[in-house]
């Protein structure tokens, strides 16, 4: 068994789609769109993982709850090395965006960053 794709749905589909493409080098494929109920989406691949990530946008999902919410809390993707997770982390906050968590050694033994995309889903950068 394994995990085929993760789902994320999004108010912005382009915009994040653009993130992740920019900062985690993700290939998008083409825009699917069912007009009878206003959904679209991209299913997103990245270079060494078989897992995929969906972007989903519908007008009728619009809950945005005001505190952290119980379930799924993060997507971790693998850069390879510390100086990676450094320079991404960097580069992801000189263009604006919000960085949770600056690189450090956890607990657990996993060097990491957590940063926000742009609707403020958290995205664990790890080695």
């Amino acid at each position: 068994m394994k995990i085929a794709h993760v789902a994320l749905w999004v108010k912005d589909i382009e915009r994040m789609r653009q993130f992740y493409k920019t900062y985690f080098r993700a290939q998008s494929g083409e825009r699917y769109e069912n007009a009878n109920r206003g959904f679209a989406s991209y299913f997103l691949t990245f270079s060494e993982s078989e897992v995929r990530l969906e972007l989903m946008q519908q007008p009728t999902i619009t809950y945005q709850p005001e505190e952290i919410p119980l379930g799924w809390a993060h997507l971790a993707i693998s850069v390879g090395s510390e100086e990676a997770v450094n320079a991404l982390t960097k580069t992801i906050l000189d263009d604006g965006h919000t960085v949770i968590g600056q690189p450090r050694w956890t607990g657990d033994g996993y060097y990491e960053s957590v940063v926000a995309d742009p609707e403020g889903n958290w995205i664990e950068i790890t080695i």
